[in-house]
């Protein structure tokens, strides 16, 4: 059983008695999804607190968006919603990495790999190692567009 989802259940609870409506919403859609993970392959499986921060990561990619294409469509209280579920979400992921830690992870990855010379066809080696290093502590296009910049540098 997974602790960080005994913790969204926790937390849902205590929500719902302060009659914190943001906060609860935000964390049933939470549960809902990582029961839709839980159920979506051939057979039902419980997720580990790894792949529960994977659903949260994804969820707060999706909040992420739809906030940045409200704003753009000049519906700021729908974009304020968004980023107040963002909000919630991001107190339950791990605390997510600086650009320099970012780079940094990567050019260690690329020494590792002795890609440095091989350019954009090095990218899939590269991201292989970075990728577990940065799960649920940053965005992977942020992480990518670093990979790019320093293999074609």
């Amino acid at each position: 059983m997974s602790a960080l989802k005994d913790r969204l259940r926790a937390d849902l609870t205590t929500a719902i008695k302060a009659r914190d409506e943001v906060r609860s919403s935000t964390l049933r859609m939470l549960l809902a999804a990582i029961t839709n993970a839980e159920v979506a392959g051939k057979s039902p499986v419980q997720l580990s607190d790894d792949d529960v921060i994977g659903v949260l990561s994804t969820e707060a990619k999706k909040r992420r968006e739809a906030a940045t294409a409200f704003a753009d469509g000049g519906r700021d209280e729908m974009a304020a919603k968004e980023r107040a579920e963002l909000g919630v979400i991001e107190d339950y992921l791990p605390a997510q990495l600086s650009a320099e830690e970012i780079t940094e992870i990567v050019t260690r990855a690329v020494e590792e790999t002795g890609a440095a010379g091989e350019g954009m066809r090095a990218m899939g080696k590269v991201m292989g190692v970075v990728q577990p290093q940065v799960k649920g502590k940053a965005d992977g296009g942020v992480v990518a567009a670093e990979v790019r910049r320093q293999l074609a540098g």
